[in-house]
């Protein structure tokens, strides 16, 4: 496993927001760029880096359509940090 993607990675889901994020897209299956504007209460433009770094670490993947972008979980990416902490278990 590359140490790079677990330095992302885990760097993404240090924040309280980013992790919330990802909570509720394991939760919904996906989300927008506004469903996380209404559920943080934050600016667009803060939404729009932590988008960034979610996307960047490549735990979420985005897809735009419009002017929304659509958010999914990356869960291979996710089973590859799951598994690189199981590792360390």
């Amino acid at each position: 496993m590359e140490t790079r993607f677990v330095e992302k990675a885990t760097n993404a889901i240090a924040d309280k927001y980013r992790l919330s994020i990802l909570m509720e897209l394991s939760r919904k299956g996906s989300l927008t760029n506004t469903d996380i504007q209404e559920m943080t209460g934050l600016s667009q433009p803060c939404v729009s880096h932590h988008v960034k770094l979610l996307t960047d670490s490549g735990l979420v993947n985005a897809q735009k359509e419009g002017r929304n972008l659509h958010l999914t979980l990356n869960k291979e990416s996710l089973q590859q940090l799951s598994g690189f902490l199981n590792d360390l278990a």
